[in-house]
């Protein structure tokens, strides 16, 4: 391993923020682990006069670990980062470095989408938490990694499809912990739960205003994330949303159906599409959301004409026809391993989409991806 001084890349450390790589002694011995937080500048200080090294290796961006990582590191680097991006948001825009580290946290996300957008899909259909403490982060980057791959697909440039990533992502900063209750409760939510809900969006703003975040376009989106054009939405009934806020609600409307809570269980993937058509038909924004995701979205489970439980790990050359991983076989028994199938032969065609609940095979992501490109 070859070492640098940590003083020659001072200007990617913040105090108080998560470390972008590992730091060690002058004898190389590990002092401070990656994601750990030096607390004061004093300590930064001292660790630059006593000689601190980092390895030259760790040095490269986000991005380029990303783009350069081999295909079998990609589920590890999307629960890493999607780790990083929750922790971001849990802490409090008051805290200093609350802004570069949410940047941090979101560049290899970003990275992640743009190497391998089926995986990217695949993450939000997989929901992962459920009605628990990390709820409301998860469905807030969900809704966020769904508002940039439809933003692209609607035709956006980079900047603003990593500003509708961003807006989506905090749009709900101020209610976190809530969601999480509300995923939790099985009551109607109270009259003090209501209220926190109605003026979320404002509440949302004033924390990232907090935060630093002067991006005009951003907080205005944040603000009207719950707006309808028609009028109907909250906490204004106006009529001019915009198209940043305008992805963001239709973002959350679609994952939130995906996500289980302790008082239903999470709708399947076409059911979803589905009802997103119903509730907003001819919507150009609806309508590259749910071609985006398809008939049957990496993600997904799915039986198949032989019987086979398969869950789904790539789109296909057309929207009926997926990449496929059989996990049962066509008795329902548990395969060792699962089996690549061709879902263009009538054999093994996609018969139904099957739901979350009744799904007990489970194998590691690593073992679909290599079907997934082979």
């Amino acid at each position: 391993m070859q070492f640098a001084a940590l003083s020659s890349v001072k200007h990617r450390i913040q105090v108080n923020t998560p470390l972008p790589f590992n730091v060690r002694s002058a004898d190389k011995t590990l002092m401070l682990a990656r994601g750990q937080r030096i607390d004061t500048q004093h300590q930064l200080d001292a660790l630059f006069e006593r000689g601190a090294l980092v390895d030259i290796a760790e040095l490269q961006t986000a991005r380029e670990e990303v783009m350069k990582a081999p295909r079998s590191q990609l589920p590890q680097l999307w629960s890493r980062s999607m780790d990083r991006v929750a922790q971001a948001i849990r802490q409090s825009p008051g805290d200093a470095g609350f802004r570069h580290a949410l940047d941090e946290a979101s560049t290899p996300v970003l990275s992640l989408i743009e190497r391998d957008p089926d995986l990217a899909i695949f993450q939000v259909l997989r929901q992962g938490a459920g009605a628990d403490t990390d709820y409301g982060a998860r469905r807030s980057l969900h809704a966020a990694i769904t508002s940039h791959l439809v933003a692209h697909r609607l035709g956006w440039d980079s900047a603003d499809a990593d500003r509708a990533f961003k807006v989506a992502l905090t749009m709900n900063l101020s209610m976190l912990e809530l969601q999480g209750q509300l995923a939790r409760q099985t009551v109607l939510p109270s009259p003090e739960q209501r209220a926190a809900l109605q003026t979320h969006p404002m509440r949302s703003v004033q924390m990232l205003e907090l935060a630093g975040v002067t991006d005009a376009d951003w907080l205005q989106a944040v603000l009207h994330h719950h707006e309808g054009e028609d009028g109907s939405g909250y906490p204004s009934g106006r009529t001019d949303v915009g198209d940043l806020a305008s992805l963001a609600r239709r973002a959350d409307m679609y994952t939130s159906k995906l996500a289980s809570r302790s008082d239903r269980d999470s709708l399947a993937a076409d059911v979803a599409g589905r009802q997103m058509f119903m509730q907003d038909p001819g919507h150009p924004m609806t309508a590259a959301l749910v071609k985006e995701f398809g008939v049957y979205p990496p993600g997904c489970h799915v039986r198949l004409t032989s019987g086979e439980l398969a869950i789904v790990v790539a789109r296909g050359p057309s929207v009926t026809t997926p990449v496929v991983a059989c996990l049962t076989n066509g008795r329902g028994v548990p395969l060792l391993s699962p089996v690549r199938r061709d879902t263009t032969d009538r054999t093994h065609a996609v018969l139904a989409v099957v739901g979350e609940g009744s799904v007990s095979v489970r194998m590691p992501v690593e073992q679909l991806l290599k079907l997934a490109a082979a």
